[in-house]
């Protein structure tokens, strides 16, 4: 059997395996490229007192605590926090994927919001199917892919250099028999 054979077999059976993950790394990617510019799927972040800031942990707690949405009892239900100075504000990452953002000096509530890009990036890398997912369908769909990759593209360069060549073959013997051809 061919290589080239071989070759073209194999780019259509791991095309065929890998599509259903691959199609769904590719629309949760396109919309995990519009984050920043839908609130749908990211929360804007807001602005608020800048300079140092003075917010306390205690004081972070009980703001977050009297959103309803957050559902906050204890630092349990909180995830994160993401502090930006710069603007002024501090980020409460709640599990249950609410954001609440607070000024990082008055400790006032600025937004409240669905935060849906957590549960877009878990799609992507095929953990919220389960946790065995990423390692053992999302992440052997990538290697494919890149052997798909490599593979499509000596596909698409083999025609090419053997045209290229057939070309410089014909010339070569072109030239040789002009060449015999002015010594007679």
């Amino acid at each position: 059997m061919k290589f080239s054979k071989l070759n073209r077999d194999g780019h259509r059976w791991g095309a065929i395996l890998i599509a259903l993950p691959l199609a769904v790394v590719i629309a949760s990617g396109v919309i995990l490229q519009l984050k920043k510019q839908s609130a749908w799927i990211q929360p804007a972040t807001q602005t608020g007192s800048r300079g140092e800031p003075s917010i306390r942990f205690d004081e972070i707690l009980t703001a977050t605590q009297g959103v309803r949405e957050a559902k906050v009892k204890s630092w349990d239900d909180i995830d994160r926090l993401d502090v930006r100075p710069s603007k002024g504000i501090l980020k409460v990452r709640c599990k249950n994927r609410w954001e609440v953002q607070l000024d990082t000096k008055t400790g006032e509530v600025l937004q409240v919001a669905y935060r849906r890009s957590d549960l877009i990036e878990s799609i992507h890398d095929g953990s919220f199917f389960h946790h065995r997912m990423k390692l053992w369908v999302f992440l052997p769909a990538s290697l494919v892919l890149g052997v798909l990759w490599l593979t499509g593209i000596y596909l698409f360069v083999l025609p090419s250099y053997a045209k290229w060549k057939k070309r410089r073959n014909r010339s070569s013997t072109v030239k040789k028999e002009r060449s015999s051809s002015v010594a007679v």
